[in-house]
């Protein structure tokens, strides 16, 4: 066994065109450290519907230039497969580890296969190249991103010329296509031949932005903006001069690009400790609201004055600012269909059905949202919305942080706040609060137990509420494709668990909704939802055994 993994990483590593990860690699062999090699020649990094997303290093279990190469060729084929030979490709990054190399080696790549490739001038939103390849008609797009993974990991995001993410079977298609690249020295790679783009698309992309605001809307909303260490200061701020708005003040620490996030252990807003410089900022600059891209703007968090949070400030969940924005975009007078992932609050179903407007629930991620027919708007609980479908098929943290920014300032112009809209919403429709249970693990097996024990001994109940059905959502539904999760209706609550698509996580979804009886029973209904949340979370972690 280890002879035969010890000639896969020689063989390997004869035809790796990165110095960096064959110096890597060289030393575990050097080494004779197999225990390391085993990791990195346990199979391959696996693509699927969210692309690629690993660690870097070398080997076929990492995220490098060999894995990237493959990736291109193989999706390379399928296009010329499917009649798209000779079309555009247009490529992507942000500013993390071998982002740009990676984006390089994906246009050299499409040059060789006989495909035109152009790429963004600089690290950028994902937004802006999802915004790119229907601006640009192009037949595919990659962005070369790891979103909010952590610092040592990266990822590759294929779109195709809808400007949608793939999903099934281009997934399947495409993974196979990529198995069937040969040795590396056998896919053509030029040096040269390929675009690299001036600033029109973005131009043409913050152009577009304007068509999220209503004309002469208020724009007097002043904000605290951080950036996360990664690439959104730059086009948010020149987002919202154009819209406007007041100059945000810059979480300084977290404003300009930097592959290390050397200020937060996860560069996830929603992660603990992400937003305390910039809850440290608000508290200088006393602004309305404070508004988070991650790493790749494609998520936007908001934090809102609370004088009863700690420190003043509370952070937004997904599902309130989601629904915020519905109710904005209604009381506005849009017309078409709300949609969600079955992960978010069933609140935005309300807010539509009472606006006599369509509504529609599909599986988790945008590539699913992004495809409802007659869409107006979007979104997901993990910070994801969608705002303006016709310019972008994809979460949009730009766009949706200049939505957010109108809807406090018609707020502020009435003397309200963004807390008072929640409690006009859970007035109207119940107390729709929910939650999560996360758990990242560093074995895969934990995962695959939890999830074979709910299979197997479904919960009756869940902090005394019934459960009235449990559902396998892999055998699929009537609406929904199959998928590896499990759904459990409650009486006055509902649950979702899966494993996540993208970080090694179980992700258990929840939510309960209690009557409010008058503005007065606002505080027994939110301590009533604590009460079930924290008891569903505590039932449902020993039934799953993690």
């Amino acid at each position: 066994m280890q002879q035969d993994l010890i000639a896969r990483a020689r063989t390997w590593l004869a035809e790796d065109p990165d110095p960096e990860t064959r110096e890597e690699l060289e030393a575990l062999l050097d080494a004779e450290d197999h225990d390391a090699l085993a990791e990195r020649f346990a199979g391959t990094l696996q693509f699927g519907t969210a692309g690629l997303r690993g660690e870097i290093g070398a080997g076929p279990m990492r995220m490098n230039r060999s894995v990237v190469i493959r990736a291109a060729a193989g999706l390379a084929a399928y296009l010329k497969a499917n009649g798209d030979g000779g079309g555009l490709v247009v490529i992507g990054y942000d500013a993390r580890y071998k982002s740009a190399d990676f984006a390089r080696d994906t246009a050299a790549v499409m040059t060789g296969a006989g495909l035109r490739a152009a790429v963004l001038p600089r690290p950028l939103p994902t937004p802006v190249l999802a915004y790119a390849i229907r601006h640009l008609g192009a037949v595919a797009g990659v962005e070369v991103t790891a979103s909010h993974n952590p610092p040592r990991d990266n990822g590759y995001k294929v779109y195709l010329g809808d400007g949608s993410q793939i999903v099934p079977p281009a997934d399947a298609e495409i993974a196979a296509a990529i198995d069937a690249v040969g040795p590396l020295d056998g896919v053509p790679r030029p040096e040269n031949g390929w675009e690299v783009l001036g600033d029109e698309v973005l131009d043409a992309y913050l152009a577009r932005t304007d068509a999220v605001l209503a004309a002469g809307s208020p724009r007097t909303a002043r904000t605290v903006y951080t950036a996360m260490h990664g690439v959104g200061t730059s086009v948010l701020t020149a987002a919202f001069a154009r819209a406007g708005f007041p100059e945000p003040v810059l979480v300084a620490e977290q404003a300009d690009p930097d592959p290390a996030f050397p200020t937060v252990a996860f560069p996830n807003p929603e992660e603990p400790g992400a937003m305390d410089l910039a809850f440290a900022t608000a508290r200088r600059a006393e602004p309305d609201l404070i508004i988070a891209n991650d790493p790749d703007a494609d998520r936007c968090a908001v934090a809102v004055p609370d004088p009863s949070a700690e420190g003043g400030w509370r952070m937004l969940r997904g599902d309130e600012v989601g629904a915020l924005l519905a109710a904005h975009l209604v009381d506005r007078g849009v017309s078409g269909v709300l949609a969600e992932s079955i992960v978010s609050s069933s609140l935005l179903g309300r807010i539509a059905e009472k606006a006599g407007l369509g509504y529609e629930e599909t599986l988790t991620g945008f590539k699913w949202i992004a495809r409802v027919d007659g869409l107006r708007y979007g979104y997901e609980e993990a910070l994801g919305y969608c705002v303006d479908p016709e310019g972008v098929r994809d979460k949009d943290g730009i766009t949706a942080a200049l939505l957010v920014a109108e809807l406090a300032s018609v707020l502020k112009e009435r003397g309200r706040t963004l807390l008072d809209l929640l409690d006009d919403l859970a007035l109207d429709h119940g107390l729709h609060a929910t939650d999560q249970l996360s758990v990242r693990v560093e074995d895969l097996t934990v995962i695959a137990d939890a999830m074979r024990r709910l299979r197997e001994n479904p919960p009756a109940a869940l902090a005394g509420l019934p459960v009235t059905s449990a559902e396998d959502l892999a055998r699929g539904t009537d609406r929904l494709p199959p998928t590896d999760g499990l759904r459990y209706q409650l009486t006055g609550a509902r649950v979702i668990v899966r494993p996540s698509g993208t970080e090694p996580k179980l992700k258990c979804y929840l939510e309960v909704v209690v009557p409010v009886s008058g503005r007065d029973g606002l505080p027994a209904a939110r301590a009533r939802a604590a009460e079930l949340l924290t008891g569903i979370k505590r039932d449902l972690a020993a039934a799953a055994g993690i």
